[in-house]
C-alpha cells in the first residue's frame, strides 16, 4: 500500500526515477478507484441514463440530474486530483529507464493519432514494464539500491 500513494507524496516532484512497483501500484490504485465509480455509477443511475439506442430515459425528475451532476463533478475532481501524480511519476518512470520526460508528451500526442495510436499505447505499456537501468544514470541514483534511502526520502 505504501507505493500506491508514495505519487502523492511526491506530488509535485518530475525529477528522480520510481520503481516500476511505484508506477504500477499507483496503476492499481486507479484502476480500483475507476471500477469501483462506474459500477457505484451504473448501480445508482442505470435507469437514469437509459438505453441510447432506444432513445428510453426514466431519470427525467430533479433528483437524477442533481445526484447525476454530483456524481459527474466527483469523478471529475478524482480525475484532477490524480493528473499530477500521474504525471510526475510517470516521467519518474521514463527516467528510471534514462530516457528524458518528454517522451511522455510524445506519448500522449501518439496515442491519439489514427492508426497508430494503438500501436504507440502498446509500446508506453512495454517501456514502462521494463526494468530500470542498473545503478546511477543522468537522472539519479538507482530506487532499488537499498543502499541509497534518500532516495525516496
Amino acid at each position: 500500500m505504501h507505493y500506491m500513494f508514495l505519487p502523492f507524496k511526491r506530488y509535485f516532484d518530475f525529477s528522480g526515477r520510481s520503481r516500476r512497483k511505484e508506477y504500477w501500484m499507483f496503476t492499481l490504485l486507479n484502476v480500483i478507484v475507476l471500477t469501483i465509480y462506474v459500477l457505484v455509477f451504473f448501480f445508482l443511475f442505470g435507469n437514469a441514463v437509459g438505453d441510447p439506442l432506444s432513445g428510453s430515459f426514466d431519470g427525467t425528475g430533479s433528483f437524477f440530474s442533481s445526484s447525476l451532476s454530483g456524481w459527474i463533478v466527483l469523478g471529475l475532481l478524482w480525475l484532477l486530483f490524480v493528473l499530477i501524480p500521474g504525471l510526475s511519476v510517470s516521467v519518474r518512470r521514463l527516467h528510471d529507464r534514462d530516457l528524458s520526460g518528454w517522451w511522455y508528451l510524445a506519448y500522449l500526442v501518439g496515442s491519439g493519432l489514427p492508426f497508430i495510436g494503438f500501436i504507440v499505447i502498446i509500446g508506453f505499456f512495454v517501456v514502462m514494464a521494463m526494468p530500470g537501468t542498473i545503478g546511477s544514470n543522468r537522472f539519479g541514483p538507482d530506487p532499488e539500491d537499498n543502499n541509497t534511502a534518500e532516495v525516496f526520502a
